[in-house]
């Protein structure tokens, strides 16, 4: 029946398990570890826990495997395991599936820790890595080789909103064998494409929309039932990147109103995005469903929704930019996005401030680049405010 639910009825009910209290909202089981009727009961569990038989809290516990369960049914995976943070799922992903000699290929437009995942650490462990132009199909198509054995992008590019032809890109790696890791924060898990696009692990940082408030990091894989029992779980119940059960009741209570959320802060990112094009003071405004999106037309074929977080180029460079965060009102600067709170980040400076110039330069993270994450304020306010503040970079 739960499969036969809208997602919005999913996000409250699925997975829910009730203590012999019978409890209303989820309870949190905030404990290490777990009691035993007698020695054999705790040989059996060692040698083979059951379906809802837990061990010892990194390896799994009754309020973060709720939370587990209620993502898959969201994403149409088969599970999923909880992590610490985004990039601890970002890590897992690819140390779980990845060896010495292994080939993986990934998109260039990465966040910097991903980018350094693959470039130091994994190169470090004898794995060889390669960078591609994510909007090039050729590119992907060049660099993908037989001994290929994973694949890795963000379906859409932070901080620059770029499109990766993911289902294109998926036939690719899968005829070679090669597992596809995408991580998909900023297309939201309402607005998510990637597993029905044949990607075979999805990464979010659950910090981001799913908390969504500011307040617990997160992570989680999700995918297929052997990859994820196979590979990420055993690796991350022995590294220890496993999600607190405080951090999963409190991802819990926010998938209730996550739906709700992510599509008004949508519809308030469309607004913005036709609000600010075409003004004096913007060079150019990247949304992937407005017009003027370089991949406009791939974006709207593959993505029901354009998400809720655009980028500006301001007039000015650096000076510019910083002119225009300053006069800002409303907007927080912070270098997180998908809170419900609206938040400015000057990507060259904070997130990708460590980034060699000229590899800023290609990615298109230019010293007047603004990106701008849309909250839950009223979308009429955040206009007025970021229109006022563009004042400040015409007139100084």
């Amino acid at each position: 029946m739960a499969k036969e639910w809208k997602n919005r009825t999913k996000l409250v009910h699925t997975g829910t398990r009730r203590s012999q209290y019978g409890e209303v909202s989820e309870a949190i089981f905030l404990t290490q570890g777990f009691v035993y009727d007698s020695a054999e009961a705790a040989e059996a569990r060692f040698v083979q826990a059951g379906e809802d038989e837990f061990i010892y809290a990194r390896y799994g516990n009754p309020t973060v495997r709720m939370f587990e369960e209620r993502m898959a049914a969201l994403e149409g995976t088969e599970d999923a395991f909880a992590t610490a943070s985004g990039m601890a799922a970002v890590n897992a992903a690819l140390m779980s599936v990845l060896q010495a000699g292994d080939h993986v290929v990934s998109s260039r437009a990465l966040f910097g820790s991903c980018l350094y995942i693959l470039e130091e650490v994994l190169a470090r462990f004898g794995v060889e890595v390669t960078l591609v132009d994510g909007r090039d199909n050729a590119a992907w198509e060049a660099a993908i080789r037989p001994d290929t054995r994973a694949v890795f992008l963000e379906s859409i590019s932070n901080p620059t909103l770029e499109i990766v032809d993911l289902r294109h890109v998926c036939t690719l790696a899968h005829a070679v064998g090669a597992v596809v890791i995408v991580d998909n924060a900023f297309a939201t898990p309402v607005w998510s494409y990637a597993h029905a696009a044949g990607a075979d692990l999805v990464v979010y940082s659950t910090t981001k929309h799913v908390d969504g408030q500011g307040r617990c990091l997160g992570g989680i894989v999700l995918g297929r039932r052997d990859l994820i029992r196979g590979r990420i779980e055993p690796f991350v119940k022995h590294t220890g990147g496993a999600m607190s059960p405080f951090n999963a009741w409190v991802m819990l209570k926010s998938l209730d109103t996550l739906d709700l959320r992510v599509r008004a802060q949508t519809e308030t990112a469309r607004a913005v995005a036709h609000a600010l094009a075409g003004h004096p003071a913007v060079e150019r405004v990247l949304y992937p469903h407005h017009p003027a999106h370089p991949q406009h037309a791939l974006a709207r074929a593959q993505m029901e929704a354009g998400g809720t977080v655009l980028s500006i180029e301001v007039k000015g460079g650096k000076e510019g930019a910083f002119r225009f965060l300053n006069a800002l009102e409303i907007f927080t600067i912070s270098n997180n996005f998908a809170d419900a709170k609206s938040i400015v980040t000057h990507p060259a400076t904070t997130t990708h401030q460590r980034l060699p110039d000229e590899q800023k330069a290609l990615l298109g993270i230019s010293p007047g680049l603004v990106r701008i994450s849309l909250g839950l304020e009223d979308p009429e306010d955040l206009i007025a405010d970021l229109e006022r503040a563009l004042e400040a970079v015409e007139t100084p």
